[in-house]
């Protein structure tokens, strides 16, 4: 059996390690993870604010019902006008924030100015921008494509415009060099005039020839094309699981799964979050959010402790297991582990390459992944519609993103409970493992 993990483990190094090392270092896919990751605070911003919005200041909140505080304040829900505007500020907008870092994402990796880069990504998002409306002789910009259902064409606008224009500046013949007297900031711009010339004067074009083959232009062209079916096929429970699997595998190998398949999560889940976000500030309520079924599930109920539940596996570290070298690594680790942070189990324990938790480790968030699902399914409790800080203590997570609902406390809870019944039997196969561990490392010893 050790012959033939050995074996396994070394193919699965020689093939899947080196694809990971390249999707990992891709510029494109490179650019489009960060850009959702910069913009990430802005997003989590709104969403707190509309939360506490709710929570706190509707007579219907949570927080305002344990306190009592339509009592206190009769005309409570009147303030919620102050915060509403928030929504203009962060969800509404979110396109734009995107075009503009995937194309300075990728004038950074391509070393051209990275700040001229994002700036012309954002002007031939809105020279492509089609939805303008004339009423009473007076234009008007819709905003229907600004915010999630815009992001396919802002992904694409800004890996064009990002690619091209760092192309186009590193080239000599383009560049116009100015006398040192000139100051900076003027000098910076005249070096890459022409590049930003060509490609307004390219997107223009392309306006006008997508605006003949579609009336409604580029933006309802893509969103009905790609965006509109990737997000039907993609919001479902079974997608949300292998892609869970996925990146719990790829952990395994010392990989980040997480980073690896985060332009692909992101793709595919961005809108339907967002739609689900921008639900709840209108109503109030997660409940019938639009798309139940999105990677919120995995980041609710399948990451306590960090990925693979790793929560889970230190408690049951603490229950049944006999070895010293495993308890003094789980005291260490629990203190980061409550705020999902696993480092130290993954490459501690360790959990990498380690033949009796990769079952576990892979499992367990499938298992809580689809008992979240299933509440949510039957109608128990609502929708994830929040976004919720990363590092927000496990179970908090289901009841914060729900808007603050007790059942989902709770379900959080039990797939703490069942990810660490799960563990327990597998960190009793590892306490039989402790002579064999120390052989190899006397072993190891002699050899060196």
């Amino acid at each position: 059996m050790s012959g033939f993990m050995e074996k396994f483990e070394r193919n699965v190094e020689r093939f899947l390690v080196p694809v990971a090392a390249k999707l990992n270092s891709q510029r494109h896919i490179c650019a489009i993870r960060d850009a959702f990751i910069l913009s990430f605070p802005i997003i989590m911003a709104g969403s707190i604010i509309i939360l506490l919005n709710f929570a706190i200041l509707s007579p219907d909140g949570f927080i305002a019902k344990i306190l009592f505080l339509e009592k206190v304040f009769p005309n409570l829900a009147d303030y919620q006008s102050v915060f509403t505007p928030v929504l203009r500020g962060s969800l509404d907008i979110m396109s734009i924030f995107v075009v503009f870092l995937v194309a300075r994402n990728l004038a950074i990796s391509m070393k051209a100015d990275e700040l001229l880069a994002g700036l012309t990504a954002v002007s031939c998002y809105f020279i492509i921008y089609s939805p303008y409306r004339l009423i009473e002789n007076e234009s008007f910009l819709t905003t229907k494509w600004l915010g999630a259902q815009g992001l396919f064409v802002a992904l694409i606008i800004g890996i064009i415009v990002g690619e091209v224009f760092s192309r186009l500046s590193n080239a000599k013949r383009l560049q116009i060099h100015m006398p040192p007297q000139v100051p900076p900031a003027v000098a910076r711009t005249f070096k890459v005039l022409f590049p930003i010339i060509f490609i307004t004067i390219g997107f223009a074009i392309l306006s006008f020839a997508l605006m003949s083959l579609s009336k409604n232009g580029l933006h309802e062209l893509v969103y009905t094309v790609l965006q509109a079916p990737l997000r039907e096929m993609g919001t479902n429970i079974f997608t949300v699981v292998f892609l869970g699997i996925v990146a719990n595998f790829l952990w395994l190998f010392g990989i980040h799964g997480p980073n690896t398949i985060a332009a692909i999560r992101e793709t595919i889940f961005a809108e339907a979050n967002l739609e689900n976000l921008a639900f709840a500030a209108k109503t109030g309520s997660a409940w019938n959010a639009p798309f139940p079924e999105t990677w919120a599930l995995n980041d609710a109920f399948a990451n306590y402790g960090g990925s693979g539940m790793t929560l889970g596996l230190l408690i049951a570290i603490f229950i049944a297991s006999k070895r010293r070298d495993y308890k003094d690594i789980g005291k260490l680790s629990i203190g980061p582990g409550i705020f999902n942070i696993n480092e130290p189990v993954i490459f501690g324990l360790p959990v990498v390459l380690n033949p009796i938790f990769m079952i576990p480790f892979i499992i367990v968030p499938a298992v809580n992944t689809v008992i979240g699902y299933l509440f949510i399914k039957f109608q128990l409790i609502p929708p994830i519609a929040y976004a919720v800080p990363w590092t927000t203590p496990g179970p908090l997570i289901p009841f914060l993103g729900t808007g603050g609902n007790w059942l989902a406390l709770g379900v959080g809870f039990l797939c703490l409970a069942i990810s660490t019944v799960i563990y327990l039997p597998f960190v009793m196969a590892a306490n039989k493992t402790v002579n064999t561990d120390r052989e190899h490392s006397a072993e190891n010893r002699e050899e060196s």
